[in-house]
């Protein structure tokens, strides 16, 4: 079938759609009611249907004969280890740790917090909370301690999952002592903790709270899958709000379910026994969806690696797990592949490796520029799909849905909307912009199955920060526009629109440009306070490695090309070299952090940040260049 035809099939009927779908489950009970409203007026998916999400993401294939098909792969180049775990191997560790959180109380309903690194225990531990039909948050693993602690009061979570410590790169990383501070400054106390105990530090038990994870492991008797309504909660993930207070996304288990075994098939072409990798880290959204649940759930051979792009040990990792592990999809952010361009510009590493197994590269969690696009496509030799989603969608909106049908790329669209989503331009009032048109991208109700039905006790600012802007729609508080073949163009968050002496321009656009430049590695445009003309952009530059240029000649150049390219109405004059760009540990730039600097106002560091230090390197390089203003 065409992706028109399937499109058009989910926007004109998306009962009769979403139960075509779902009926490719395997349910306690099947839904008879696909789509209906809850007591807060929000759309719910089969509502009367039951299921379990860990029992289809494992036991079903063990049932169709699949149980010695290799499930999930460990690959940890930072401790030079490696496992393969089959479908039947997975289930019984999953179903046994099930038992050790069954004998701590934990049943339907209740909260599990797990905090842990990149490790095969990570998944087997969300997988045993969905089994016990209980709900997991998961944080993401060295997260600082006042961070958790409000994770913690805001989950109530009747155990704690960890590990002793993290590694990142060569550096150890303790958890147990962060998670004890957390617990001192949290008003809510679990009723136990399992702490997994790796060998590179050990951490210290607390009597009468505290499990080794091995010792409750042997001692545990494996526990059974507990059905749960498809409305029942799989899971809370925490994103961040912009009063400071994280936002506890909550996931139902049926349609969850559904939409991502749907996306493995229609999104990434994917059949039961390939090898899928999305590198990125279960303690976001798409580790959730691509590392753990998707690929498990279409019966693929999914991995967990424990390492970094570049650093673990050089910029060729990526191509080495692939071509040892016959990856046929690799999904990571453009950040990933920046960092791969900036140490091996030429993709003189990838040569080292047989890749004919990769048929595609999947890309997301921000922007796509189109310098990034071009490179990772011209280095592979390979389909490179741009793909936007969201933490409260859980899986893509717009995609090249390559298991319906390959459509042309345009570097710098993510292609089209995916069926089940209704995306529309809006303008400030609400109306529906024309082709071409730059406005908010919103999606039309009902959201398709997997998006969330609210915010974890609190259905108000679920209402108020997504439903309330635009009676009828999701505001996904991002900015784009369509083109008249109906691609969809993101250009980054509302809030990186720059008013410009009354004109309103865009910073994604300045920074196709800047990055554009064949020395530069990675880039960001940042609006900051003019008393004349309300903002001026300036453009904050990585260098590719080995490239020696001189600074002003390389702003000079910049400032032309972008005049070139968007006109002088763009006033863009500045652009600084800098070493390192604040992120967060998912890879996105840190912008409004940047642009609170360059205006001279007090900031907090969030808890998201990768290297603190990069900020002192930011102030330092705005002082000495006039950039920093009072507002």
């Amino acid at each position: 079938m065409t992706y028109q035809a399937e499109y058009a099939r989910s926007i004109d009927n998306p009962q009769a759609f979403w139960g075509e779908k779902a009926a490719a489950l395997h349910w306690f009970k099947a839904p008879q009611e696909i789509l209906s409203r809850d007591e807060n007026g929000v759309d719910r998916w089969f509502v009367d249907g039951e299921l379990n999400t860990a029992y289809l993401a494992l036991d079903v294939h063990i049932e169709q004969g699949r149980g010695e098909q290799a499930a999930l792969i460990y690959d940890s180049p930072v401790t030079q280890s490696k496992k393969i775990f089959t479908y039947r191997e997975l289930r019984d560790e999953v179903a046994r740790f099930a038992g050790v959180l069954s004998a701590q109380g934990v049943v339907k309903g209740d909260r599990v917090l797990i905090y842990m690194p990149m490790i095969a225990e990570a998944v087997i531990a969300m997988l045993a909370v969905a089994r016990l039909g209980a709900v997991h948050s998961v944080v993401f693993g060295g997260f600082a301690a006042p961070e958790l602690a409000v994770r913690i009061d805001d989950a109530s979570p009747r155990v704690i999952v960890t590990a002793s410590c993290g590694i990142e790169i060569a550096k150890v990383i303790q958890y147990k002592p962060l998670l004890d501070d957390a617990l001192r400054r949290a008003q809510h106390a679990p009723d136990a903790c399992v702490v997994l105990q790796r060998p590179e530090a050990t951490a210290e038990l607390v009597p009468g709270r505290d499990l080794d994870w091995h010792t409750a492991m042997a001692q545990a008797q494996p526990a059974d899958c507990v059905p749960v309504r498809a409305t029942d909660p799989l899971y809370i993930l925490y994103t961040s709000g912009t009063t400071g207070k994280p936002k506890g996304v909550v996931r139902d288990n049926g349609g969850h379910a559904v939409a991502l075994n749907y996306s493995m098939q229609a999104i990434y072409n994917m059949s039961p026994g390939e090898v899928f990798w999305a590198a990125s880290d279960v303690g976001w959204v798409v580790g959730h969806s691509y590392i753990v649940y998707a690929p498990l759930l279409a019966g693929c051979t999914t991995l967990v690696y424990e390492g970094k792009p570049v650093r673990t040990p050089d910029a060729g990792a990526f191509w080495r797990v692939c071509a040892e592990h016959r990856v046929k999809a690799l999904f990571a952010a453009p950040t990933a592949f920046r960092a791969i361009k900036k140490e091996d510009p030429e993709g003189a590493l990838l040569g080292q490796y047989d890749l004919s197994c990769l048929k595609t590269i999947f890309m997301a969690g921000e922007r796509l520029d189109p310098p990034t696009y071009e490179w990772t496509r011209e280095v592979t030799g390979l389909p490179v799909v741009d793909h936007w989603w969201q933490t409260e969608t859980g899986w893509a909106i717009c995609a090249n849905p390559t298991g319906l049908e390959v459509l042309p790329p345009k570097p710098g669209s993510s292609t089209v909307p995916v069926p089940g989503y209704n995306v529309r331009i809006l303008g400030p009032a609400g109306e529906e912009l024309p082709a071409g048109e730059q406005g908010i991208l919103a999606l039309k109700l009902p959201l398709p199955p997997g998006c969330l039905p609210t915010i974890w006790g609190d259905f108000e600012r679920f209402r108020s920060g997504y439903l309330s802007d635009y009676p009828g729609y999701y505001s996904s508080g991002d900015g784009g526009y369509k083109d008249e073949d109906g691609y969809v163009f993101i250009m980054g968050r509302t809030d990186d629109v720059i008013n410009v002496a009354g004109h309103r321009l865009s910073t994604g656009e300045m920074e196709e440009v800047v990055a554009a430049h064949p020395a530069v590695a990675e880039c960001a445009v940042i609006g900051v306070h003019d008393d004349l003309k309300g903002q001026q952009p300036v453009g904050l530059v990585l260098l590719k490695d080995g490239v020696e240029l001189d600074e002003a000649q390389l702003e000079a150049e910049l400032v032309a090309r972008v005049r070139e390219a968007i006109g002088a109405v763009a006033c863009f004059k500045r652009a600084v070299v800098v070493q390192r760009l604040p992120k967060t540990r998912s890879g996105k730039i840190l912008r409004k952090l940047l642009r609170q600097i360059a205006d001279g106002q007090d900031y907090s560091v969030p808890s998201t940040i990768d290297d603190p230090t990069s900020l002192d390197e930011i102030e330092a390089v705005f002082d000495s260049r006039g950039l920093v203003s009072k507002v």
